[in-house]
C-alpha cells in the first residue's frame, strides 16, 4: 500500500510538473531554459507537499517517507529538468535530426561544416542564447562590446579545462577514428586575437 501510494504520488508530481512547466513557457517570459524549469520542478514539489498537508489520500505514509517522497519527486524534476527541455533546447545532435529531416532527409557530409557555421549558430541564435546563459549565471559581463569573464567564469573555465584535459575519454571515436583530439581542441587554435579587448 505505500509503494502503490509513493508511486501514485510520484505521477501527481510528474503531472504537475509538466503542467507548471507549460503555464510557464506559454503564459510567462524565461530567461534560461535549465533555470526556469528548475523552478517549475520545484513549485510542482511545493504543490504536491501542500497536498500531502491537506488531504488524507496519502496516510498510508509516514510524515517521513511523505519528506523522502518530496525528495525523489525533485531529484525526477532535476532529471528531467536537464534531460527533456535543456537537451532539446541546446543539443546539436537534435539539431542535426531535425535539419536532416528539414532537408529532405539527407545532407551531404562534405557540406556539414557549412550547415554548423552558416545556418545553425543563425537559426538558433547561438551566439545570443549563450551568452545571455553566461550572464544570468553570473560568469560573464558585458561591458562596451567586451565580453569578460568573472570571477566564477574563471573558476568554472579552470574547471572545465582540468576536466577536459584529466577526465574526458582518451580514446574517443570521432568518424571512424579514436582519437584524442577533444581533450585540447586548442591545440590547433589559431592564436588570432585582433578580437581581444580589455
Amino acid at each position: 500500500m505505500k509503494l502503490l501510494t509513493s508511486l501514485i504520488a510520484l505521477f501527481i508530481y510528474v503531472v504537475l510538473f509538466f503542467g507548471v512547466y507549460y503555464i510557464h513557457i506559454t503564459y510567462f517570459t524565461v530567461d534560461v531554459v535549465f533555470y526556469s524549469t528548475l523552478v517549475d520542478s520545484i513549485i510542482a514539489a511545493i504543490i504536491l507537499a501542500t497536498l500531502f498537508l491537506f488531504t488524507d489520500y496519502f496516510d498510508a505514509i509516514s510524515g517521513f517517507e511523505k519528506s523522502l517522497v518530496v525528495v525523489i519527486c525533485l531529484l525526477s524534476g532535476y532529471a528531467i529538468s536537464i534531460s527533456v527541455p535543456t537537451v532539446i533546447d541546446r543539443s546539436l545532435s537534435f539539431y542535426i535530426l531535425e535539419k536532416i529531416q528539414q532537408r529532405g532527409g539527407g545532407i551531404k557530409l562534405s557540406r556539414f561544416e557549412e550547415v554548423f557555421t552558416r545556418e545553425y549558430a543563425r537559426e538558433h541564435r547561438l551566439v545570443d542564447v549563450r551568452l545571455t546563459e553566461q550572464q544570468k549565471s553570473g560568469t560573464i559581463t558585458i561591458d562596451n562590446d567586451c565580453v569578460k569573464l568573472t570571477g566564477r567564469g574563471h573558476i568554472l573555465a579552470d574547471f572545465s579545462r582540468y576536466f577536459r584535459q584529466n577526465l574526458l575519454p582518451k580514446q574517443r571515436l570521432l568518424m571512424g577514428e579514436y582519437t584524442d583530439y577533444l581533450t585540447n581542441p586548442f591545440s590547433d587554435s589559431k592564436q588570432t586575437i585582433d578580437y581581444a579587448c580589455q
